[in-house]
């Protein structure tokens, strides 16, 4: 008989409704009946494209022993970690206060009134069905020591990531940038691209604040790794160069051999990314990368609403990559006389090329030009043949059993996507691009946003259940931000003004400065956190500031602006200590340091001029203007003369007509 998850609408609780296991979502009804049963609440969580966490459900969670044990002893609640991330938050930190460590699954062991006691992630099936009825016996026999050690794993929770108010003011300079920059460079890679180590996960966010630091402190050194790595991850098996978009990470050292789900987050991140790469260094590869992912998102992650799927799972066929993998006979048969290049173009080998005999990774180890001197062909004529080649073997591997689509849309994820959008059509140019953003920002506003300016975090099966996070309000207004600079379309900033206006009311800390992660109308967990360290995703708390810190200048808005600064204040002394961990924090601090260049471009021909603009890198600016409009900035700016005006510290240079002119004029 299905379990309580049969009335879900999530993939992943839906993935475990038939388990054996008489599985819970996380409500008032599980957790009244731990209560009042006085049992341990089993919690585990984990996503649907998520590979281990399918191993552990077949193995454990499918046997009817198990179940038995868990069912007997225990109230188990599933979660989905992308729906619930304050929950999966809290949990994560015990597991790691615990063990040291953390991923998916995560299974945590707690006190009838949701404290934790044990945790782990991945357990084989008799190791879990040992630890469980040793923690049943445990909190049989030894209810106070199970107490003691919840009461003190609970605080470390609570103070985990807690920041102080820093009244000082603080002058900030270039030699801060080169502290922060200095510790970082001890762990780059400079023979694979990334960091020194394995697994390798391509952090965005990292990149974008070195790419950055490179071109406004003009650094070399940090200019040559982030050009290499992004060329190294382009070119490695974490990229799926048949259908365009990247994995989660690389197992190895070298980008090879991927853990192939595909996250919205992580491309939308890298369209951003490797657009901004493309601004500073137009390389065609940066460009063909950009393409390709959006054109995977719009046929396989795009709904026909204008939302965005959350995930491509890593498994088909019960197999991890089996979708994305080849033998060297299949291309043989399928090429013929083509194969000779595209097996040597993406390295295929009759013995293959990972750990499951005969079959292959796609990867690149060669520029165009190398190897088409090795066949004695231009360059030109070897894009055209592996043109061709990737036409056939993507039809090919369209036959094949696809992964399993996760087609839950969530506000923060789409708000990323939304502004990948935006800045793709800025540098590129396609129309086509701006539509899909313009539709995404329509649907998210009329689906997931209710009369009282409120979020909602998901959206599945037509319905909206669950308030959203900080992530989500600093992320929507961060695309719709974005929207607004590639538009000039003022109801898109007005709406991010108003989600900001929310997260202040709701979210704010007052006694930190700084944003919890869920607003003072959610549920009460056991924990109230703030995000401030930035990993695969950037931190909600550094989103906002920069929300605020751009909002405060495009409408001139000091209470803003100063909380945004004191934001900064607050987290500046962690970033040198841990760059990777505070890079959006470190984007901050470069455009305090360099200041904001607001151009404003105004006159029948501003899009033009925009187009033209845009065609130039200039990280620390803002962009408003029109034909029409309110900002504070824009005043006494209109006219029919298309005329751009740079302005630094509320002070504009005189207006000028041709870029070229205002690009003297910006610092």
């Amino acid at each position: 008989m299905p379990n309580a998850l049969q009335h879900e609408t999530s993939p992943y609780l839906l993935q475990h409704a038939n388990n054996p296991v008489n599985w819970y979502p996380w409500g008032e009804e599980a957790l009244a009946k731990a209560k009042a049963e006085n049992k341990l609440i089993l919690v585990s969580i984990g996503y649907s494209a998520c590979h281990w966490c399918h191993v552990m459900e077949h193995e454990s969670f499918e046997d009817e022993a198990v179940a038995e044990i868990m069912n007997r002893y225990f109230v188990s609640i599933k979660i989905d970690r992308e729906e619930r991330t304050d929950i999966d938050q809290i949990y994560m930190y015990a597991v790691q206060l615990m063990t040291g460590s953390g991923g998916w699954p995560l299974n945590c062991i707690c006190l009838p009134d949701q404290r934790p006691i044990y945790g782990g992630t991945y357990f084989r099936k008799e190791d879990w069905k040992k630890l469980l009825l040793n923690l049943a016996a445990f909190w049989d026999q030894k209810p106070a020591e199970a107490e003691d050690y919840a009461v003190k794993l609970t605080e470390g929770i609570r103070e985990s990531e807690k920041i102080t108010f820093l009244n000082k003011e603080t002058d900030y300079s270039q030699d801060d940038l080169k502290a922060i920059y200095q510790a970082w460079t001890a762990y780059f890679d400079w023979k694979e691209g990334g960091y020194n180590r394995a697994p390798k996960f391509p952090l965005p966010n990292n990149w974008s604040f070195l790419l950055r630091y490179a071109h406004l402190m003009n650094d070399e050194q940090a200019d040559a790794i982030t050009h290499f790595t992004l060329q190294k991850m382009a070119f490695g098996g974490i990229y799926d160069h048949i259908g365009g978009g990247f994995a989660r990470y690389s197992v190895d050292e070298r980008w090879h051999v991927p853990h192939f789900e595909k996250m919205l987050y992580d491309n939308a991140q890298l369209v951003s990314l490797y657009t901004e790469a493309y601004q500073h260094e137009a390389q065609d590869l940066y460009k063909q990368l950009v393409q390709e992912t959006l054109a995977w998102v719009e046929r396989e992650m795009r709904a026909e609403n204008g939302g965005f799927y959350s995930a491509l799972d890593a498994d088909s066929e019960g197999v991890e990559g089996k979708f994305y993998t080849f033998t060297k006979e299949e291309i043989d048969h399928l090429l013929g006389a083509d194969a000779a290049i595209f097996n040597s173009y993406y390295n295929l080998t009759d013995a293959g090329n990972w750990e499951e005999e005969r079959t292959n990774v796609l990867f690149r180890n060669l520029k165009d030009t190398e190897l088409a001197r090795q066949f004695g062909m231009s360059a030109d004529e070897l894009i055209e043949v592996i043109k061709r080649s990737k036409e056939r073997v993507f039809q090919y591997r369209e036959q094949r059993v696809k992964p399993g689509l996760d087609d839950k849309i969530l506000a923060s994820w789409n708000g990323m996507m939304l502004k990948a959008y935006a800045d793709a059509y800025r540098v590129f140019g396609n129309q086509e691009y701006l539509a899909t953003a313009i539709k995404n920002a329509e649907f998210l506003l009329k689906n997931m946003c209710s009369p009282d300016g409120a979020l909602f975090r998901n959206f599945k099966a037509g319905k909206s259940t669950i308030p959203a996070f900080l992530d989500d309000y600093a992320f929507v207004a961060e695309g719709l931000t974005a929207l607004y600079e590639a538009s000039f379309d003022e109801k898109w900033i007005q709406k991010a003004k108003l989600l900001a206006d929310y997260a202040i009311a709701h979210f704010a800390d007052e006694a930190s400065g700084m944003f919890f992660y869920t607003s003072d109308r959610a549920e009460a967990l056991i924990a109230r956190k703030q995000e401030i360290m930035d990993n695969v995703i950037p931190a909600s708390n550094s989103v906002m500031a920069h929300v605020l810190m751009k909002l405060g200048h495009l409408y001139d808005e000091s209470a803003y602006l100063a909380r945004a600064e004191q934001m900064l204040r607050n987290v500046h002394p962690k970033i040198k200590t841990y760059g990777s961990a505070y890079s959006n924090w470190a984007n901050l601090l470069l455009n305090q340091v360099f200041g904001y260049n607001e151009i404003a471009i105004t006159g029948n021909d501003f899009e033009q001029k925009r187009a033209e603009l845009d065609r130039y890198y200039i990280p620390n600016k803002i962009l408003l203007g029109g034909s029409a409009g309110s900002l504070p900035l824009l005043q006494d700016k209109w006219g029919d003369e298309t005329r751009i005006f740079v302005c630094r510290y509320k002070t504009c240079q005189l207006p000028v007509t041709q870029v070229s002119e205002a690009l003297k004029q910006i610092q």
